[in-house]
């Protein structure tokens, strides 16, 4: 029944958090927008004025020699070839994904799992749930750690109490047992 409880407030938590990041990020969007409105209506009232052309002096009519090209060597062609062949590391929804990762994490502890679930909460797809997981750092120690002084803070357990919510949670047994240790029990 507790953890029951318990996941329900998380949830309910983690949706406050969720409405916060997307309200943040639209309210942002519409400054930015309005910033480009602003600086749109500046470039339509100022006066654009036109280079003066002058006449060309006797020795710029001259012609100038032409300078020998060579061809490029092929080095040089497989780099160019090379550069044209690569892709963005990742995709915006990685990239959006791995931000909304970092910024949990930086506002409260997630396992692994956890953080996943809650990125594909977010409406992200489960490859870049994962792949956002993947690519930001983490100690997931510390992280169990987090989590246990919270849960402690706000109601009392047993030793196993605790690494049994820590693992309903998500947390590896290592991680839910050193969590406890670090805690005090």
């Amino acid at each position: 029944m507790i953890k029951k409880v318990l996941k329900f407030v998380g949830y309910g938590f983690l949706g406050l958090i969720a409405l916060g990041i997307v309200v943040s990020i639209f309210s942002d969007g519409e400054v930015e927008q309005q910033a480009v409105k602003d600086v749109e209506a500046t470039e339509e009232t100022e006066p654009t004025t036109e280079p003066e052309t002058t006449e060309p002096t006797e020795n710029e009519n001259k012609e100038k020699p032409t300078e020998s090209k060579e061809e490029p060597t092929e080095v040089e062609q497989n780099d160019k070839a090379n550069e044209v062949e690569e892709e963005p590391s990742m995709t915006v929804s990685q990239q959006n994904a791995v931000g909304s990762a970092e910024t949990y994490i930086q506002t409260m502890a997630f396992s692994k799992s956890g953080l996943i679930e809650q990125l594909k909460f977010d409406g992200y797809p489960e490859e870049d749930a994962k792949f956002a997981v993947e690519n930001i750092e983490v100690n997931w120690k510390k992280q169990a750690v987090k989590s246990a002084k919270t849960y402690l803070d706000t109601m009392s357990f047993s030793r196993q109490g605790l690494i049994d919510q820590l693992k309903f949670d998500g947390y590896s047994k290592e991680h839910a047992n050193h969590a406890a240790d670090q805690v005090g029990f």
